[in-house]
Protein backbone atom coordinates (compact mmCIF):
# COMPACT_ATOMS: atom_id res chain seq x y z
CA UNK A 1 0.00 0.00 0.00
CA UNK A 2 1.19 3.04 -1.17
CA UNK A 3 1.60 6.08 1.51
CA UNK A 4 2.24 9.13 -1.39
CA UNK A 5 5.36 10.28 0.43
CA UNK A 6 7.93 9.42 -2.50
CA UNK A 7 10.77 8.49 -1.08
CA UNK A 8 8.91 7.07 1.82
CA UNK A 9 7.65 4.44 -0.38
CA UNK A 10 10.89 3.92 -2.08
CA UNK A 11 12.88 3.12 1.30
CA UNK A 12 10.19 0.56 1.45
CA UNK A 13 11.02 -0.94 -1.80
CA UNK A 14 9.17 1.29 -3.66
CA UNK A 15 5.26 -0.28 -3.47
CA UNK A 16 5.03 1.44 -0.17
CA UNK A 17 4.04 -0.20 3.13
CA UNK A 18 2.66 -4.07 3.19
CA UNK A 19 -0.62 -4.90 5.02
CA UNK A 20 -0.27 -6.27 8.75
CA UNK A 21 2.96 -4.56 8.95
CA UNK A 22 4.02 -3.10 12.29
CA UNK A 23 6.91 -0.91 11.84
CA UNK A 24 9.41 1.60 14.01
CA UNK A 25 11.11 4.78 13.83
CA UNK A 26 13.65 5.91 15.38
CA UNK A 27 16.20 8.77 15.34
CA UNK A 28 17.86 11.86 16.78
CA UNK A 29 15.81 14.63 18.86
CA UNK A 30 15.10 17.37 16.08
CA UNK A 31 15.65 15.30 12.98
CA UNK A 32 11.92 15.50 12.07
CA UNK A 33 10.05 12.28 13.17
CA UNK A 34 6.74 13.82 14.18
CA UNK A 35 6.72 15.84 11.31
CA UNK A 36 7.64 12.69 9.45
CA UNK A 37 4.85 11.10 10.44
CA UNK A 38 2.21 13.93 10.10
CA UNK A 39 3.39 14.13 6.61
CA UNK A 40 2.56 10.68 6.36
CA UNK A 41 -1.06 10.88 7.83
CA UNK A 42 -1.77 13.43 5.05
CA UNK A 43 -0.94 11.88 2.42
CA UNK A 44 -1.48 8.25 3.50
CA UNK A 45 -5.58 10.32 3.41
CA UNK A 46 -4.87 11.99 0.53
CA UNK A 47 -4.49 7.82 -1.25
CA UNK A 48 -8.02 7.06 -0.12
CA UNK A 49 -6.88 5.05 2.84
CA UNK A 50 -7.81 5.84 6.20
CA UNK A 51 -5.34 7.18 9.10
CA UNK A 52 -5.24 7.23 12.91
CA UNK A 53 -2.13 9.48 13.77
CA UNK A 54 -2.72 9.14 17.72
CA UNK A 55 -0.20 11.43 20.13
CA UNK A 56 0.90 10.81 23.79
CA UNK A 57 3.21 13.57 22.86
CA UNK A 58 1.47 16.97 22.16
CA UNK A 59 -2.07 18.22 22.63
CA UNK A 60 -4.31 17.63 19.80
CA UNK A 61 -4.55 21.34 19.55
CA UNK A 62 -0.34 21.47 19.18
CA UNK A 63 -1.04 18.16 16.45
CA UNK A 64 -3.91 20.74 14.68
CA UNK A 65 -1.34 23.71 14.72
CA UNK A 66 1.70 21.78 12.97
CA UNK A 67 -0.83 20.24 11.08
CA UNK A 68 -1.96 23.67 9.51
CA UNK A 69 1.72 25.31 9.49
CA UNK A 70 2.89 22.36 7.16
CA UNK A 71 -0.20 22.78 5.13
CA UNK A 72 -2.02 19.74 5.81
CA UNK A 73 -5.91 19.70 4.43
CA UNK A 74 -6.68 15.95 3.44
CA UNK A 75 -8.86 15.18 6.94
CA UNK A 76 -6.65 12.44 8.98
CA UNK A 77 -8.01 11.37 12.48
CA UNK A 78 -6.15 12.41 15.06
CA UNK A 79 -5.97 10.49 18.84
CA UNK A 80 -4.96 11.20 22.31
CA UNK A 81 -5.40 7.28 23.71
CA UNK A 82 -2.96 6.19 26.17
CA UNK A 83 -3.95 2.96 27.11
CA UNK A 84 -3.05 0.33 23.64
CA UNK A 85 -6.48 -1.25 24.05
CA UNK A 86 -8.43 1.75 23.95
CA UNK A 87 -6.65 3.09 21.20
CA UNK A 88 -6.88 -0.39 19.21
CA UNK A 89 -10.69 -0.28 19.89
CA UNK A 90 -10.68 3.29 17.91
CA UNK A 91 -8.27 1.78 14.86
CA UNK A 92 -11.51 -1.04 14.89
CA UNK A 93 -13.68 1.41 14.94
CA UNK A 94 -12.78 3.20 12.15
CA UNK A 95 -11.87 -0.03 10.17
CA UNK A 96 -15.62 -1.51 10.47
CA UNK A 97 -16.70 2.27 9.24
CA UNK A 98 -14.15 2.34 6.63
CA UNK A 99 -14.80 -1.47 5.14
CA UNK A 100 -12.42 -2.03 1.94
CA UNK A 101 -10.00 0.70 3.12
CA UNK A 102 -6.36 0.66 4.34
CA UNK A 103 -6.36 1.32 7.92
CA UNK A 104 -3.07 2.97 8.92
CA UNK A 105 -1.99 3.83 13.18
CA UNK A 106 0.94 6.58 13.88
CA UNK A 107 1.87 6.73 16.81
CA UNK A 108 3.65 9.32 18.63
CA UNK A 109 4.68 7.68 20.78
CA UNK A 110 6.02 4.31 22.43
CA UNK A 111 7.16 5.36 25.68
CA UNK A 112 3.78 7.22 25.97
CA UNK A 113 1.87 3.81 25.71
CA UNK A 114 0.64 1.91 28.85
CA UNK A 115 -0.71 -1.89 27.75
CA UNK A 116 -3.10 -1.67 30.72
CA UNK A 117 -1.73 -4.76 32.26
CA UNK A 118 -2.36 -3.03 35.73
CA UNK A 119 -5.41 -1.72 36.71
CA UNK A 120 -3.87 1.32 39.00
CA UNK A 121 -2.00 2.13 35.80
CA UNK A 122 1.32 1.76 36.77
CA UNK A 123 4.58 0.40 33.98
CA UNK A 124 7.64 -1.89 34.30
CA UNK A 125 10.27 -2.13 32.31
CA UNK A 126 8.27 -4.78 29.94
CA UNK A 127 5.23 -2.42 29.45
CA UNK A 128 6.73 -1.21 26.21
CA UNK A 129 7.31 -4.47 25.21
CA UNK A 130 3.93 -6.04 25.63
CA UNK A 131 2.68 -2.60 23.82
CA UNK A 132 4.47 -3.37 20.63
CA UNK A 133 3.51 -6.59 21.15
CA UNK A 134 -0.08 -5.71 21.07
CA UNK A 135 -0.06 -3.48 18.11
CA UNK A 136 1.55 -6.09 16.43
CA UNK A 137 -0.71 -8.65 16.72
CA UNK A 138 -3.77 -6.28 16.05
CA UNK A 139 -1.97 -5.48 12.95
CA UNK A 140 -1.43 -9.32 12.04
CA UNK A 141 -5.13 -9.87 12.99
CA UNK A 142 -6.36 -6.99 11.02
CA UNK A 143 -3.97 -6.68 8.12
CA UNK A 144 -4.07 -2.99 9.52
CA UNK A 145 -0.48 -0.97 8.99
CA UNK A 146 1.15 0.91 12.26
CA UNK A 147 4.12 2.94 12.57
CA UNK A 148 5.62 3.69 15.86
CA UNK A 149 7.72 6.54 16.89
CA UNK A 150 10.24 4.26 19.23
CA UNK A 151 12.17 5.53 22.51
CA UNK A 152 15.67 6.62 22.09
CA UNK A 153 19.00 8.79 23.58
CA UNK A 154 19.85 12.03 23.07
CA UNK A 155 22.40 10.76 20.51
CA UNK A 156 19.39 9.11 18.78
CA UNK A 157 20.51 5.50 19.66
CA UNK A 158 17.49 3.56 20.41
CA UNK A 159 16.60 3.46 24.30
CA UNK A 160 13.95 0.07 24.84
CA UNK A 161 14.57 -3.26 24.78
CA UNK A 162 15.75 -5.98 22.30
CA UNK A 163 12.31 -7.19 22.29
CA UNK A 164 11.15 -4.06 20.46
CA UNK A 165 13.20 -4.48 17.85
CA UNK A 166 12.54 -8.47 17.41
CA UNK A 167 8.87 -7.75 17.46
CA UNK A 168 8.08 -4.80 14.58
CA UNK A 169 8.29 -6.41 10.83
CA UNK A 170 10.59 -3.23 9.87
CA UNK A 171 12.76 -0.25 11.10
CA UNK A 172 13.29 2.91 9.78
CA UNK A 173 15.76 5.59 11.04
CA UNK A 174 15.76 9.16 11.04
CA UNK A 175 18.95 10.92 11.68
CA UNK A 176 20.93 14.36 11.33
CA UNK A 177 24.36 12.95 10.33
CA UNK A 178 26.99 14.59 13.05
CA UNK A 179 30.27 12.77 11.64
CA UNK A 180 32.52 16.07 9.99
CA UNK A 181 34.31 13.61 8.12
CA UNK A 182 31.11 12.59 6.13
CA UNK A 183 30.35 13.64 2.88
CA UNK A 184 26.83 14.66 4.19
CA UNK A 185 27.39 16.36 7.13
CA UNK A 186 24.78 18.61 8.92
CA UNK A 187 22.16 16.72 6.88
CA UNK A 188 18.66 14.72 7.72
CA UNK A 189 19.02 10.85 6.44
CA UNK A 190 16.25 8.44 6.41
CA UNK A 191 17.35 4.37 5.99
CA UNK A 192 15.33 1.13 6.65
CA UNK A 193 17.42 -0.66 8.76
CA UNK A 194 15.08 -3.66 8.91
CA UNK A 195 12.61 -5.20 6.31
CA UNK A 196 11.22 -8.21 6.59
CA UNK A 197 8.53 -7.59 3.56
CA UNK A 198 11.24 -5.65 1.10
CA UNK A 199 14.19 -3.95 0.66
CA UNK A 200 16.52 -2.44 2.66
CA UNK A 201 20.13 -0.43 2.50
CA UNK A 202 19.17 2.74 0.93
CA UNK A 203 19.32 6.68 2.48
CA UNK A 204 17.52 9.22 1.27
CA UNK A 205 18.91 13.01 2.19
CA UNK A 206 16.25 14.69 2.96
CA UNK A 207 15.55 18.37 3.31
CA UNK A 208 13.07 20.67 5.72
CA UNK A 209 11.05 22.99 4.40
CA UNK A 210 7.83 24.95 5.35
CA UNK A 211 6.04 21.74 3.96
CA UNK A 212 8.15 19.54 5.71
CA UNK A 213 10.87 17.18 5.05
CA UNK A 214 11.69 16.61 1.20
CA UNK A 215 13.98 14.36 -0.90
CA UNK A 216 17.26 16.08 -1.82
CA UNK A 217 19.13 12.99 -2.97
CA UNK A 218 19.44 9.14 -1.96
CA UNK A 219 22.84 6.82 -2.76
CA UNK A 220 23.02 3.00 -1.62
CA UNK A 221 24.87 1.57 1.40
CA UNK A 222 26.32 -2.22 2.54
Amino acid sequence: MKTGLKWFDEALGGEGMTPSTAMMLTGTPGAGKTTMCLQLADSITAQGHVCLFNTGEESLFQVRKVAKRLGMKHGFFAGQDTKVPDLLAHADELRKANKGKQVFLLLDSLQTLDDGKYADGGTNSMTQVRAIEMITNWCKETYGIALVIGQVTKSGDFAGKQQIKHAVDAHGHLFIDEQKSSETYGERLFEIQKNRFGCSGKTFILGIGGQGLYEKGSYSFG
